[in-house]
């Protein structure tokens, strides 16, 4: 049931003594206190009942609770078949400007001019609601704009709004940002460039930037993020088959989460993989993005298996093999086809990506879940919609953390062997204990 109190800006909390039945003028709190109890009427079918109590709070000075008063009269005037009176409440609610009552006012205006086959009207309406949509609503709205304009005619409107409410209506730009940047400075580090200002004094771009356990270990705790950014010198194709991959999952993710979150999600698994890698691994270093990659795939494989992400159908082939890819290239790099690959990194990755394709939801498209949502514009509570990811992300870098003690314990006891100097220009073997560690993984 869609509430005329819904998404009101007050307190709501009645005068100590208010009587619903009274007759005389209300002020805010008791117009507030009305209007509760017309919504519980119509929850109880009883819309008789709640449309004269909804009656009394439309001549409040309040514009807000006017308005909430208003459209809460359609909806019971609906409820009793008097469709012609509930759309002149609606657009009467519409009519009183920006309240937190018009993005659900436009939406019935909108439908009952579907239903009246005012196709033209309709459209009208969703345009307004377009306008003050939350987030969560935006695909479902484009669609419905799609829809009504294929059937009056406007094939190229109709293919835009398609496309707005699949995602897709722009490029996935922070996936071809993110493949330039790494493609970029890879190919510094292939040639032995060094960055501006030299993070190591003096050492390679690739020394500077792989993950380097030792290092992590003494402080140079930035490695963990920036092992992305660089791959396997002596094999271009490392970099170009994880471009590949970056190509082929991240513009999935951003799709369905917009660029914002698709470039939190990728840096958070690529540390998270790290992390993994740093406490599991054997490797004392390792270069490559595909543990970020891996997180990418987790949360395409949940958002479409889980979540039920409605896409379009070249995305869904797309996804359709994630979860294929996923069981092979972990085969490959158990199995050691293709040499020392940092199977923790790959692990840690995609554990970490399907954790955060649990607890978020796509936003940026439509879920099964969504399209079952009763009331129309309904808003699912500050804690569903916030808190439970963030509590989520917060049990996961809690877990990260755990994990770089566990790797820091582990490596803080090596050091360097002294044939190799104060700065570092090779990195195949570490001394500790009499022991060796030797290699760099790829991942």
């Amino acid at each position: 049931m869609d509430r005329a109190s819904e998404g009101l800006r007050f307190d709501g909390s009645p005068q100590p003594g208010f009587d619903p039945s009274s007759s005389g003028p209300l002020d805010r709190a008791g117009a507030i206190a009305l209007i509760r109890q017309a919504d519980e009427l119509m929850e109880a079918s009883e819309p008789d009942d709640a449309l004269a109590l909804y009656g009394r709070t439309v001549a409040v000075a309040d514009r807000e609770i006017a308005a909430a008063g208003m459209y809460g009269m359609g909806n019971a005037l609906y409820r009793l078949d008097r469709e012609a009176e509930a759309l002149a409440a609606w657009e009467r609610a519409t009519a009183m400007g920006e309240t937190p009552a018009a993005y659900r006012a436009w939406r019935q205006v909108a439908a009952a001019r579907v239903r009246a086959k005012d196709l033209q009207g309709a459209l009208d309406a969703y345009r307004e609601c377009e306008r003050r949509a939350p987030a969560s609503d935006r695909a479902l709205i484009a669609s419905r704009l799609g829809w009504l304009s294929k059937e009056t005619g406007n094939t190229r409107a109709a293919g835009r709004y398609f496309a707005r409410s699949r995602g897709d209506a722009l490029a996935p730009f922070m996936t071809y940002l993110m493949i330039a940047v790494t493609v970029v400075t890879s190919l510094l580090a292939m040639e032995g460039n060094t960055l501006p200002g030299q993070l190591n004094q003096g050492g390679p771009l690739e020394l500077q930037l792989q993950l380097d356990k030792i290092l992590v270990a003494h402080g140079e705790v930035y490695r963990l993020l920036t092992v992305v950014l660089v791959h396997d010198p002596t094999d271009i194709l490392h970099l170009l088959f994880n471009m590949y991959a970056l190509w082929y999952a991240g513009q999935l993710v951003e799709r369905m989460y917009g660029a914002k979150l698709m470039l939190f999600f990728y840096v958070l698994s690529g540390i998270a993989a790290s992390i993994a890698s740093y406490a599991f691994g054997d490797g004392v270093a390792a270069v490559g993005a595909s543990g970020a990659i891996f997180g990418l795939f987790g949360i395409v494989l949940v958002a479409t298996r889980f979540h039920h992400a409605i896409l379009d159908m070249q995305s869904r082939a797309i996804a359709s093999q994630v979860g294929m890819l996923i069981l092979l290239n972990l085969f490959l790099g158990i199995s050691g086809i293709f040499g020392n690959v940092d199977n923790s990194a790959h692990v840690g990755g995609l554990l970490a990506g399907l954790w955060l394709g649990a607890i978020m939801a796509p936003g940026r498209v439509p879920t099964l879940a969504a399209l079952w949502q009763t009331p129309p514009g309904a808003r699912s509570s500050g804690l569903s919609q916030l808190g439970l990811p963030l509590l989520g992300v917060v049990a996961l870098v809690a877990v990260m953390v755990a994990g770089f003690f566990v790797g820091t314990s582990k490596w803080q006891g090596y050091q360097y062997g002294p044939s190799l100097g104060s700065t570092v220009t090779t990195m195949t073997t570490a001394t500790w204990s009499g022991e060796s560690a030797v290699g760099i993984s790829f991942r």
